[in-house]
């Protein structure tokens, strides 16, 4: 079977779409697997370990060529901006079965939807008959990590997703203690990657990590997460390692109420008040 993920990364959009089909594909070892993506700033279309296709557009009709052309049998959609009519026109133009990502219950015009967050609930969709609920997608490593014990050498880890596109990272850091030791990740594909570089200058206490391949070893070494309430969470909860989640986009509504609805420590948007009081500083 021939299986096409479509799917975006870039400064702006983030990286957790690619990163969680990457865990997905993973699934379809005995297939061939193909990825279909734009080339946005700050894209990680070097960092996907297939056959990498690059489309100019979101629109269907130059989706339908490539299908066509590498004689796919399953098309994966994880894309917000590939909507219910697009999905409908590759459908009826092509013989694919077609399986759609959803984080926020929208309608499709596909043959499944899957919905991987701790927050799914069935009961929002339209058509529940095609919906299926799966575990949250957890990359190897952590599965590997978890199971490790090593010594806390940092007591808060920081992730504001792998872009920082609400540029909160230097916010954060300005609020902290100069005595507390920090490890913050980001990546190559943050627009605001050297003003970080440069605020970070003769700061001892701060490790900056830019495309980590030791992201599950960082948290297991941290005391304490500062997050957003995104794809990380998953990761997060499985390591089993206390957090607070500052919502940083509307596409984290859904985990940010679940958490919130659950006792878990948040913050709608950044405030430096606030921020202080669930920090006890």
């Amino acid at each position: 079977m021939k299986v096409l993920f479509r799917c975006d990364s870039s400064s702006s959009i983030g990286l957790g779409h690619v990163m969680r089909d990457l865990v997905l594909a993973k699934s379809y070892a005995h297939d061939e697997v193909f990825f279909a993506c734009q080339t946005l700033k700050g894209n990680i279309n070097d960092k996907i370990s297939y056959p990498v296709y690059i489309l100019k557009s979101n629109q269907p009709e130059e989706l339908i060529k490539l299908i066509e052309s590498l004689h796919v049998d399953l098309l994966i959609i994880d894309h917000y901006s590939i909507n219910y009519e697009a999905e409908k026109n590759i459908k009826e133009k092509t013989t694919i079965k077609l399986i759609c990502f959803d984080d926020d219950y929208r309608e499709h015009f596909c043959d499944k939807i899957i919905n991987h967050n701790i927050s799914a609930d069935i009961t929002k969709y339209k058509n529940q008959n095609i919906v299926k609920i799966i575990p949250p997608l957890i990359r190897d490593e952590f599965k590997k990590e978890k199971y490790i014990k090593r010594d806390k050498i940092y007591d808060i880890f920081i992730a504001m997703g792998g872009t920082d596109h609400s540029n909160i990272n230097i916010k954060i850091l300005k609020t902290l203690p100069n005595s507390l030791h920090i490890a913050i990740i980001t990546t190559s594909a943050n627009a605001n990657l050297q003003e970080l570089k440069k605020y970070l200058t003769c700061k001892e206490n701060i490790s900056l990590h830019v495309d980590s391949k030791e992201i599950a070893k960082l948290i297991n070494q941290s005391k304490f997460t500062i997050i957003t309430p995104s794809v990380m969470v998953h990761e997060i909860l499985f390591m089993n390692t206390p957090f607070l989640a500052i919502k940083t986009a509307s596409n984290q509504d859904d985990i940010y109420a679940y958490l919130k609805k659950n006792s878990y420590t948040m913050l709608e948007r950044w405030n430096e008040i606030e921020f202080k009081k669930c920090m006890k500083i």
